[in-house]
């Protein structure tokens, strides 16, 4: 996927989850954040940043922060972008061959799952997390808790359970990430929930992206560790 006018720019604060201050070469800009995560130990003061350019003229805020620097590392933080990427590449047939359809927003139970991948086989319901967290050189999810993961979760294993083919794909948002696994001490029952669902069938696996400062795409799988 590809972003359309960014520009870089250095974090300053971040007063609400939704916006942050940023300095650019236009001077001091309220943005919107694209991503309502904690981002702690990304939107550091001074960090390197990139903005896109909204394309609704009638918006309170001009750009969007859609990635950051962290130690040289670009990381993609724009919470849309795993899903949009993930619909792009399942399309092609880069996750199963002979993907006929890419249903989004798929109503499961009592949840809306990410898509369901229509093929010859028959359903295949995919819920997808975008990971930002990095830790040396490890990628963990997630970085605040979530309940709602659980409950796709429980979701995708009840599916599973009733013979559907199901996926929880991780989209880790920086590159040559050697591993991702379940972050247990910010949210253990997320791990927890991920383990029992992976015992009984649910398939779990993660591809790390490609990052430039207006574009990211699904690069090489990363090994899960449970």
């Amino acid at each position: 996927m590809r972003y359309g006018t960014v520009i870089p720019g250095r974090f300053l604060a971040r007063p609400n989850r939704f916006i942050a201050q940023v300095e650019t070469a236009e001077g001091v800009m309220t943005v919107h954040v694209k991503n309502t995560g904690r981002c702690r130990e990304l939107l550091v003061p001074g960090a390197v940043v990139y903005l896109e350019r909204g394309t609704n003229p009638g918006r309170k805020t001009a750009y969007d922060l859609i990635a950051v620097e962290k130690g040289g590392l670009l990381i993609n933080m724009d919470a849309q972008a795993p899903n949009k990427v993930f619909a792009e590449w399942a399309g092609q047939g880069g996750f199963l061959p002979g993907v006929m359809a890419v249903r989004p927003e798929f109503r499961y139970g009592d949840s809306r799952l990410d898509f369901c991948l229509e093929t010859a086989r028959g359903p295949h319901l995919v819920e997808v997390k975008g990971v930002t967290l990095e830790d040396g050189g490890a990628a963990r999810f997630p970085d605040a808790p979530t309940e709602r993961g659980v409950k796709h979760i429980r979701e995708l294993q009840r599916a599973a359970e009733s013979g559907l083919d199901t996926t929880l794909f991780f989209v880790v948002q920086f590159q040559n990430a050697c591993s991702v696994s379940p972050n247990d001490a910010t949210h253990p029952a997320f791990g927890e929930a991920l383990r029992e669902a992976a015992a009984h069938g649910v398939n779990v696996c993660a591809y790390d992206c490609l990052v430039t400062p207006d574009s990211l795409s699904l690069r090489r799988e990363v090994p899960v560790i449970l």
